[in-house]
This record gives C-alpha cells, structure tokens and sequence, in this order.
C-alpha cells in the first residue's frame, strides 16, 4: 500500500517545470517578434493598393462628370457632385457612383481639389496619418 500512494503521489505532481514553460513562451515571443512586423506590413501595403484604386475610381467617375457638363465639379462642391447634382448644372447626368463617395481605407474623406497642383484635378488621401506629406503607410496617396 505504500509503494502504491507513492505512485500515485508522483502522478499528482508529474507536468511542466518552470524552466520549460518558460523556453516554451521565448520561442512563441521570438515567432510572434518575426512574424507580426511581416504580417502588419502586408495589411498596410493592402490599405494603399485599396486607397489607388478607390482614387482610380473616382477620378473615372470624374472623368465622366467632366464628358457631361463640360468641366469638372469646383473643389467647393467637392466628391458630392458625383451623386447629387449641384445647383445650376443642367447638363448634370449622374450619379456617377453607384454608391455614396467612399471614404480612404483609414476612414477619412477623400481630398478633392480643383484646379489641382498636380493635374488638372487632384484626388488623394493623406494616408495613415491624415497629415500632408509623410513617408511610408503615411505618405499622401493621389492621382498624380
């Protein structure tokens, strides 16, 4: 009977050390320290090939607002012009857009500026941080 709760106390307290629950959670920190940065920037690269064709849609729908009336909506009347149609614009065929403007894959409103620096109408979004310039998921994303 003795040997037999010796057994049993063994069973009891049979498991994982500290030391190796502790080699275990290095090596998930080290995968997750190289996996997540290759992870995360291919989520930002998606955010700025979805903001370009967004861009690319609206500069089209542009395009035909333009084909319409013989010029471009002013940047006063802005995006909106491609679905409701601005006040003294007989010629005003749309919508132009299935859908209201969408905003940037950040969750801001799509910039729209008539005449534009860079051609003769710019569409952009300021990227990631919503400022003017910037590098990387934050550069300013345009038509030009």
């Amino acid at each position: 009977m003795f040997s037999s709760q010796l057994t049993t106390s063994r069973n009891r307290h049979s498991g994982f050390t500290l030391l190796e629950l502790l080699v275990v959670l290095v090596i998930l920190g080290l995968l997750a320290g190289y996996v997540a940065p290759k992870y995360f920037s291919q989520v930002g690269k998606s955010e700025v090939t979805t903001a370009q064709a967004q861009i690319g849609a609206l500069e089209k729908a542009l395009d035909q607002y333009r084909i319409d009336t013989g010029h471009y909506p002013t940047t006063e009347q802005g995006l909106a012009a491609l679905n409701a149609k601005p006040a003294e614009e007989p010629r005003w065929g749309g919508p132009y857009l299935k859908k209201a403007v969408p905003n940037d894959p950040w969750g801001k409103p799509y910039q729209y500026r008539m005449p534009g620096e860079h051609s003769e109408v710019d569409v952009f979004s300021m990227g990631r941080d919503g400022a003017p310039g910037g590098s990387g998921d934050g550069a300013d994303i345009g038509n030009w």
